[in-house]
């Protein structure tokens, strides 16, 4: 089993005190801390590499090309694609949506289509297709169980054939539900649909493993799963990819330039415009290689336990009201304290050097739906103790008493 004391040592942050109190970082959904192997491969790279890839010959360049280049074929090994062509790097999830949006939609759909999305979609997820309904694309949203899950007979009954693209994310960042994508990418396939994945929550916390679910893209981001924040992917099938314009143009995703005409670079330097971030890449790998040390399932497991202890003790606190699925889910609790504001519950924790989030979570469509105006939340990761949860929960109680 993983052992989350020993794993803490290698985040420097957790030594920190806020407050008077030592950090207890609850937030991971948000971003997570980053341990020093990452930091210090970054610091590393600028002391002995920094060039800027695929402008020259001399040593430092070919180094700092080498190692963009193989942190490419590092993520497609940890997702399990075909190849480092397959993968490109953009800043975030919300970026790898937007080259979706303008690459592929744009170019694919005509009025009349239709793409099907869910409830709990993240904002990423649901305003870059929203500017496709200005040349008639329509937008459909799968409703949920009262328990937080998919409503497979909704989205069974709208995935019909105007539907060209279903979009839905593998977990979500509020209820924490696991949705079964493996068989929605079934269904939207076998409707002639795209099928493409939000992973930001799925892929730092679970082996995710993209030609097992056969999805056509993935998109996450890097400073969920301890790299640097700028750094993200957008992973897509090959045969996708090479048909479709890119999205930002400019020095090196070019291969010949003419005063009229462009030929574009190979994959998948053709989507990645200008000077690279190659720093958020070394970071990145270094993450990856972190991560593949301890192992993803053993990761999944550990969140699994504190997520089943947390979810035990936070219900025994008086008041208190918890979103989502109370069987499987993912390592985060959303919830309500009584009547409190959820910003008020985070601030009062603050003050015990605990940090959560609260507000709408980039989900105000899913906290409509749900009747409420935000909610405190509390995720987890691989450095997260049950010595933490009960500190945490026992601070809830007495943010009830501040309020009382």
């Amino acid at each position: 089993m993983l052992d989350a004391e020993k794993v803490r040592e290698d985040f420097p942050i957790l030594n920190r005190k806020i407050n008077g109190k030592p950090l207890i970082f609850l937030d991971n959904t948000s971003t997570s801390q980053k341990p020093k192997q990452v930091i210090d491969a970054i610091k590393n790279y600028y002391e002995e590499h920094n060039a800027n890839p695929h402008r020259s010959i001399y040593k430092l360049c070919e180094e700092a090309t080498e190692i963009y280049e193989k942190s490419h074929e590092e993520v497609a090994k940890f997702i399990n694609a075909s190849g480092k062509e397959e993968i490109v790097f953009v800043r975030n999830t919300n970026e790898a949506m937007n080259l979706l949006m303008y690459s592929w939609a744009m170019q694919n759909l005509k009025s009349g289509d239709e793409i099907l999305l869910t409830m709990m979609e993240h904002h990423a997820n649901i305003v870059p297709w929203q500017f496709l309904q200005r040349q008639g694309v329509k937008l459909k949203f799968v409703n949920l169980t009262k328990d937080g899950n998919l409503d497979n007979e909704d989205l069974k009954n709208k995935l019909t054939k105007l539907v060209k693209l279903v979009s839905i994310t593998h977990c979500s960042n509020v209820l924490g539900t696991i949705n079964d994508v493996k068989e929605i990418s079934k269904l939207a396939h076998d409707n002639g649909s795209l099928f493409v994945l939000d992973g930001a929550q799925s892929v730092p916390h679970m082996q995710v493993d993209v030609k097992d679910v056969d999805c056509d893209f993935l998109a996450f981001s890097g400073h969920k799963m301890l790299a640097p924040m700028n750094i993200g992917v957008l992973y897509g099938k090959k045969e996708y990819l090479q048909n479709m314009e890119p999205f930002m143009r400019g020095s090196d995703m070019i291969k010949e330039v003419g005063l009229t005409d462009t030929t574009w670079n190979d994959l998948p330097w053709k989507f990645e415009a200008g000077t690279p971030n190659v720093e958020g890449a070394v970071g990145l790998s270094a993450a990856i290689k972190y991560l593949d040390k301890i192992g993803m399932k053993e990761i999944q497991k550990h969140e699994q336990n504190i997520k089943e202890y947390a979810m035990k003790k936070m219900l025994d606190v008086d008041g208190i009201v918890v979103y989502g699925p109370l069987g499987e889910r993912a390592g985060l609790i959303s919830f309500n304290l009584h009547k409190i504001h959820s910003h008020d519950v985070a601030q009062v924790l603050d003050n015990f050097g605990i940090a959560i989030r609260s507000g709408h979570h980039c989900a105000i469509p899913l906290m409509k739906y749900l009747g409420i105006q935000s909610a405190a939340r509390a995720s987890f990761y691989l450095y997260t103790t049950k010595e933490e949860i009960d500190k945490f929960v026992a601070a809830l109680q007495k943010t009830k008493m501040v309020f009382k």
